[in-house]
């Protein structure tokens, strides 16, 4: 069995100001999907599912298309790509939209978009976030190991440290879980930096405070894994969600909201998948000489061929 890879990239990067997802970073102009693309083959991924807006769709496929031509999957066969937007009016038939609403409607309704092109274990990250290869050589085990299952998901989570910007402060969700591994809850935390004294404080979204951070605490990178009956559960708490916050204009459906609302509800179980790898992105501008210094260091010690994908 070949998971899927679903890729969020319909975001604007408001923080970044422009298209992340299509910015060369690498020293061959590549991006950060493209080496999430490498690194996802290379774990036994099949086909990659992009979550993007209409008004770039045509552009983002076509260069998505002829870059990835020639590549191959572990058992040589061609590398699948599918394109489905993610747009306000895209709620289920019932509700009428607030015709003032502008804000997207969050990350667990652009997953929902792909219910109908996904029918096998898949995994979901951000497309302008580097995972590593261990997190997708991690993610792509657990996802061949469920297949067939329900109500069995996965979260991989990244040592906080491991996931800090020198250029300004963080929002991270700090994951509480069993001694078994199995997630209770996760907590949003704003603007994580390390102060002068040496130590990771954020501000806790729940009680306001400014707090101590543990900097081996796993957090939520958004990267997680899904059996197909996620999309079902998923679709019926949209409605819910829906039904309290149509006329709002900046609510939106957060992909830990809707596995917290399963958990809760007894329907699943999330288990917490620990990583190695480093994270890194660009959360701002700021952010960007780091990371291309850090591609052309991955280049230079071998971690990444250089160009990362041959030209036809």
């Amino acid at each position: 069995m070949k998971p899927t890879l679903l890729v969020l990239a319909a975001g604007m990067g408001s923080r970044y100001g422009g298209l992340k997802q299509m910015d060369g970073l690498g020293p061959n102009q590549e991006t950060i999907i493209d080496y999430s693309i490498y690194d996802a083959v290379r774990a036994g991924f099949g086909k990659v599912v992009y979550i993007v807006r209409e008004y770039f769709k045509a552009q983002f496929e076509q260069t998505v298309r002829e870059k990835y031509s020639g590549v191959r999957c572990l058992d040589g066969s061609p590398l699948e790509f599918v394109f489905v937007t993610q747009e306000l009016d895209k709620i289920p038939a019932g509700f009428t939209l607030n015709p003032e609403r502008q804000k997207p409607w969050g990350t667990a309704h652009a997953v929902l978009m792909a219910a109908d092109v996904i029918h096998e274990p898949f995994a979901v990250i951000n497309g302008d976030d580097f995972y590593g290869r261990d997190s997708f050589r991690i993610l792509g085990d657990w996802l061949r190991a469920h297949e067939g299952q329900e109500g069995v998901y996965s979260i991989v989570g990244f040592e906080l440290d491991n996931t800090l910007s020198e250029s300004g402060g963080v929002s991270r969700g700090i994951c509480s879980y069993s001694p078994d591994g199995i997630l209770e809850d996760i907590v949003e935390h704003l603007d994580i930096y390390t102060e002068p004294d040496g130590v990771v404080r954020g501000n806790n979204s729940s009680t306001g405070d400014r707090v101590v951070l543990d900097g081996k605490a796993l957090c939520s990178m958004n990267m997680w894994g899904f059996t197909p009956d996620y999309f079902r559960r998923s679709g019926e708490i949209f409605r819910t969600f829906l039904e309290a916050n149509i006329s709002e204009l900046k609510k939106e459906y957060y992909i830990p909201y809707a596995v917290d609302c399963m958990v809760k509800a007894g329907e699943a179980r999330c288990e917490v998948l620990s990583t190695p790898s480093r994270w890194f992105g660009v959360t701002y501008q700021e952010d960007r000489p780091a990371v291309v210094a850090k591609f052309q260091e991955l280049a230079d010690n071998g971690t990444y061929p250089s160009p990362l994908y041959e030209k036809k």
